[in-house]
């Protein structure tokens, strides 16, 4: 099972933006594809987007088309979500884990989950 950890997270004004980053462990990395997703408190966990085991596909939530980019480098074992133009309902713990099924927006389609870094967008 590939261990996934995300960090990048942080306090950010409203139209700032960061960049999250999730590092996996083992060399199997490059067989996966990946998605990120979200969680605030009392909330369902929210898709966000998704990457392709080669990074050469992508697809996006509608409410992040177009301000967030999803990227990776294999030879890193690294994932990355750059965050533009953050809004203060977004605030959130941002996780990312293994795609099981391509094109899915579920969690239930995802596993190996890390365990999140935190995303706090002030008003």
């Amino acid at each position: 099972q590939v261990q996934l950890v995300e960090s990048g997270g942080g306090l950010v004004q409203a139209g700032g933006s960061l960049r999250l980053s999730c590092a996996a462990s083992g060399r199997t990395f490059s067989n996966y594809a990946m998605g990120w997703f979200r969680q605030a408190p009392g909330n369902e966990r929210e898709f966000v987007g998704a990457i392709t085991s080669s990074g050469g596909r992508t697809y996006y939530a509608d409410s992040v088309k177009g301000r967030f980019t999803i990227s990776r480098d294999n030879a890193k074992n690294t994932m990355y979500l750059q965050m533009n133009g953050l809004k203060p309902e977004e605030t959130a713990v941002y996780l990312c884990a293994v795609c099981r099924v391509w094109g899915s927006r579920h969690y239930s389609e995802y596993n190996c989950w890390g365990r999140g870094t935190q995303v706090t967008v002030s008003s």
